[in-house]
């Protein structure tokens, strides 16, 4: 195991957000990370530490970009959002107004909330798909219109683990020109890389799964777990089907430079922190679209995840999808596969990001955040 050194900035009322971030190296729970918090548009904790690529043993850096897997929903989503908000295309219209294709095979009545809620019935490819393939937005969204859904869209809802960003891509694109990494990069900001360039990935952390013998992750919910990787064991189980086509390296510069508008975000945790600092102020979207985009949508039993979330436009809630500590009860964001973590809260004036690349578990709740986030709002407190 590397010794980690903690470097960077660190109010001092957030102290105790540095103390858990220290512990989760000296426990070995983290490899190499970066934390990030904003406290009412201010920057108060901005730290790092660790390996980022164990392989040489180069070490993260202030400026160390990561992976952050379905942490990029939340940006497509504000960028589907901002879409709306500009006039571009109404929640309760159908998909086929602007996608004509789309209404195929019953999916006819499918609304852009349907879409951003994860009830359109699209949570899985019908067939493989090459990583290759994938870095073609188009040619993705073509053939998710030509797909019949799982479900009537709008009867049920289950998370579309990576076909949620090519179905908010085609919306980008139609009305935009543009992908989704490219309106983005205009309208948000240099270091939310949804396709990042080939300087970017050479300097990204290296994903890595811990090695026989390290410690264990301590989860918030082991049955939920327990439960969930059972039915990831099955191949034809909807949730494998949702999440591992297509099948990839977390570390294939094809994934990283290919814009995976769902899954696929290379960014720091400054930047992710900073992207929530601007919802929450108002600065990307208007506080009326952020108050509608975080009011809960559906709640219950996710299809896919089998266990229980709550959505609202693209956003998650706390849920045992999203299972965040009882004092961020009123916090919106998203996690992302192997911990990651972006949430903001309006009420508090939070903003916090947590960014590891030991990833280590897929669907339960990871201490190494849960515990960064408590400390946080333990300092406001």
């Amino acid at each position: 195991m590397f010794m980690a050194s903690v470097q960077g900035q660190c109010d001092s009322a957030f102290s105790g957000v540095r103390e858990v971030f220290e512990e989760s190296f000296a426990e070995g729970q983290n490899l190499g990370a970066a934390v990030a918090v904003y406290a009412d548009g201010r920057p108060v904790v901005d730290l790092w530490g660790g390996v980022a690529d164990r392989r040489t043993g180069r070490r993260w850096s202030w400026d160390t970009p990561c992976v952050v897997f379905s942490c990029t929903k939340a940006v497509t989503s504000a960028a589907a959002l901002l879409l709306v908000e500009r006039g571009y295309a109404s929640l309760d219209d159908p998909v086929a107004d602007w996608w004509p294709e789309f209404a195929r095979h019953g999916k006819g009545g499918a609304t852009l909330e349907h879409l951003l809620t994860h009830q359109v019935g699209l949570p899985a490819f019908d067939g493989p798909v090459t990583v290759a393939q994938a870095a073609d937005p188009v040619a993705m969204a073509d053939r998710l219109a030509g797909q019949h859904p799982e479900w009537e869209p709008g009867t049920d809802f289950g998370y579309h683990a990576l076909t949620f960003g090519w179905l908010l891509g085609e919306l980008v694109r139609r009305h935009t020109g543009a992908t989704v990494g490219q309106f983005v990069q205009e309208e948000f900001g240099s270091d939310l890389w949804i396709g990042a360039p080939a300087g970017t990935i050479a300097r990204a952390a290296r994903i890595s799964v811990p090695k026989r013998g390290e410690p264990k992750s301590e989860l918030t919910d082991i049955a939920t777990q327990t439960r969930i990787g059972a039915a990831y064991a099955e191949p034809g189980s909807l949730i494998f089907r949702a999440t591992a086509n297509p099948a990839a390296s977390y570390n294939d510069p094809v994934l990283l430079g290919g814009g995976w508008p769902a899954a696929g975000m290379v960014t720091t945790a400054r930047a992710l922190a900073r992207f929530y600092r601007d919802l929450v102020h108002g600065v990307t979207l208007s506080h009326r679209t952020l108050d509608d985009a975080i009011r809960v949508r559906v709640r219950g039993r996710d299809r896919v995840l089998l266990t229980d979330s709550a959505y609202g436009l693209g956003f998650m809630r706390p849920a045992q999808s999203f299972e965040l500590p009882d004092v961020a009860s009123d916090a919106f964001g998203h996690p992302g596969a192997g911990g990651a973590v972006g949430l903001g809260d309006p009420g508090s004036g939070l903003a916090f990001a947590f960014v590891p690349n030991l990833k280590r578990d897929y669907f339960a709740g990871d201490r190494r955040a849960h515990r960064l986030v408590e400390a946080a709002y333990a300092a406001i407190t």
